[in-house]
């Protein structure tokens, strides 16, 4: 699995096995009934058994089916339009959208050019990157190739930012509507918050891979089909899915394999006949999915594993990004009753703020909980909800922003195989889907009382839903500039420059804060030259596979990583001189570039006291460094 911090208009998910039939039908004759329960239910679950909501008709598609999706496009389309008009504006986390756009530029020269889109020479110079063993959603990048090649990479980021959140909603409303509830209220409710909860938005600020849910519901719902016939023809559509959203992003399947592991075996326990009666069609399933997906990914696996520029590990510790207790009950900075204060001291960065669901909705999870406690599937969602979400809080508990000397249960896991490639502070997206169910579930039962019942219940539990929910809606996606391609890349004037099998190096190369720009322009250019360094995971070396951020650093991109990230003007020895002709040639570099940077100044000096003095050409200092090199 790749650890970078790092869609095609979302498929509408085809469930197998029949499906829930209008609000007004009654339940069909054929379905097994259970014994009765205090709430009203009659104790089975359709995602299990094919009783009660499992075994009803869908029905035709009316208005609402059309409406409620559509609701979720426009909701995602307003939350993101600060981007949509600005080019030179990006995401909060810009060096993840730099990130994503070089790999959705990369998917479509991969298909024009009939290339390896598994791996790339062009950045990382000399040695390339492994782009299997990171975030280049393959599964997004190359079905949206002519978006790419038409518009740019930046409009296709932003189909699929927004495809993603609304295509997760939509995906999950299907889901509900056709498995779990009558009421399409209750699965619309569902959807937008599996789409729109306040760890989706800030995740949706630089993280593609892990806002495109979409295949979630679809892949559950195959696992989980009522039905038991047809294991072979479910397992290969199993095996596809799971494979196609290797290509979205592991670290999600990673999350769904662990929950819907979980889940299994916890609700074996509290329906025991159920899952023995279920067994065998279920381990069928999973069976002939596992092997299709082997197949599938027998030479993709290989690839990311021990193909060229592959690594161990991750270049950071995962117990690092972990979440505060009090960060369940506080408000995301990005929730309309959110600020940037509190935040801050409760999450390690804005896109990691996934627990931030707020007091008034774990009181209502909590209150549904015990008010449907009788059904297993509620007792399995509320053990999922709970292990992932403690797990979440490390190694040691963090409460306040204090670290406390309370151990966490991740320490008791930390090294299992999967968890120990996962960032813990994502374990809580794991917890959206289960509380938009239990919501989804309470709210079914709510309407499915009688239209001359108590009007009291339906006017308290939506109230109880406005209090909770209603602090939590989100506010547009922050965005901020961020420095255009200068003229002499952008116009291709930097060709004049560079001969073929050299490179153009940006300033500053391999790593620094702002050393993703060459990326950036990489991406905006189409993949037209060769770079140094990127935003990326590779190996520190040949011989030590240890992950780490970037190409390996040398001597002179540390140098000018100083200057640019202090805005100092370095002292330049005749040794660091030398060391920089050797750096240049390591990169077999032609030119070197700076565009526009936060302390541009320190770093041109810098450049200039190690190569002479550059020249200014069509916004951009250039140092043709060829005598250099070739000397």
């Amino acid at each position: 699995m790749d650890g970078s911090a790092a869609a095609d208009a979302p498929a509408t998910p085809v469930v197998p096995g029949k499906a829930p039939a209008p609000d007004d039908a009654p339940p069909a004759s054929d379905a097994p009934r259970g014994p009765t329960g205090p709430d009203g239910t009659d104790g089975t679950d359709g995602v299990s058994d094919g009783a009660g909501a499992g075994r009803r008709r869908w029905g035709r598609p009316g208005p609402v089916d059309v409406l409620v999706p559509a609701g979720y496009l426009l909701f995602a389309v307003l939350l993101s339009h600060r981007l949509w008009w600005q080019p030179n504006r990006m995401v909060y986390a810009d060096n993840d959208q730099m990130l994503f756009q070089w790999m959705l530029a990369r998917a479509a020269r991969a298909v024009t050019h009939l290339e390896n889109p598994l791996y790339s020479d062009h950045l990382g110079a000399p040695d390339g990157l492994n782009l299997m063993a990171n975030t280049s959603v393959l599964g997004l990048g190359i079905p949206l190739a002519p978006v790419t090649l038409a518009f740019g990479p930046q409009v296709t980021f932003l189909v699929i930012l927004v495809g993603s959140l609304a295509g997760t909603a939509t995906a999950w409303y299907l889901f509900l509507a056709r498995r779990l509830v009558r009421s399409r209220v209750a699965a619309a409710l569902g959807g937008l918050f599996c789409g729109f909860a306040p760890g989706m938005i800030a995740q949706a600020c630089g993280h593609l891979h892990m806002i495109a849910q979409f295949l979630v519901p679809v892949i559950l719902a195959v696992v989980f089909t009522p039905a038991a016939g047809r294991p072979v023809r479910r397992g290969v559509l199993l095996g596809v899915l799971v494979a196609y959203q290797v290509f979205i992003g592991e670290e999600v399947l990673v999350f769904l394999v662990l929950a819907a592991g979980l889940f299994t075996v916890a609700y074996a326990v509290a329906d025991r006949a159920a899952a023995r009666r279920l067994a065998v069609p279920f381990l069928g399933r999973l069976g002939v999915g596992a092997l299709t997906a082997g197949a599938l990914l027998a030479y993709p696996v290989w690839f990311q594993f021990f193909g060229p520029g592959h690594y161990r590990g991750l270049p950071f510790e995962p117990s690092s990004y972990v979440l505060d207790l009090s960060s369940f009950s506080a408000m995301a900075r990005m929730s309309i009753t959110g600020h940037d204060a509190v935040p801050g001291h409760l999450s390690p960065n804005m896109t990691e703020e996934n627990s931030f669901f707020g007091l008034g909705l774990l009181v209502l999870c909590a209150v549904v909980t015990v008010w449907l406690w009788r059904r297993p599937m509620v007792r399995a969602l509320a053990v999922c909800g709970v292990v992932f979400a403690v797990l979440s809080l490390g190694p040691r508990i963090r409460f306040n922003g204090r670290l406390t000397d309370l151990p966490g249960p991740y320490r008791l896991v930390a090294d299992l195989p999967l968890i120990d490639l996962a960032v813990p502070a994502r374990f809580p997206l794991v917890c959206v889907p289960v509380i938009a169910v239990l919501l989804a579930l309470a709210t079914d039962r709510v309407v499915a009382q009688p239209r001359g019942g108590p009007a009291p219940v339906r006017l308290l539990w939506t109230g109880a839903l406005l209090a909770a929910l209603l602090p939590l809606l989100p506010t547009p996606i922050r965005a901020k500039p961020v420095w255009p391609v200068p003229d002499f890349v952008a116009t291709g004037e930097w060709r004049s420059y560079v001969p073929p099998g050299r490179t153009l190096v940006p300033v500053p190369p391999i790593s620094g804060s702002e050393a993703t720009v060459g990326m950036y322009w990489s991406a905006q250019t189409g993949l037209a030259f060769t770079a140094p360094g990127g935003y990326f995971i590779g190996p520190r070396g040949e011989r030590d596979l240890a992950a780490r951020w970037s190409s390996p650093d040398r001597p002179t991109s540390l140098l000018l990583e100083r200057a640019a990230g202090t805005g100092t003007t370095q002292p330049v020895t005749d040794a660091d001189r030398r060391q920089a002709v050797e750096d240049l040639r390591h990169w077999r570099a032609a030119i070197v570039v700076q565009g526009g940077l936060t302390y541009g100044t320190a770093v041109k000096e810098t450049l200039d006291a190690l190569l002479g003095p550059g020249r200014m050409i069509s916004g951009a200092w250039v140092w043709d460094v060829r005598p250099l090199v070739d000397g």
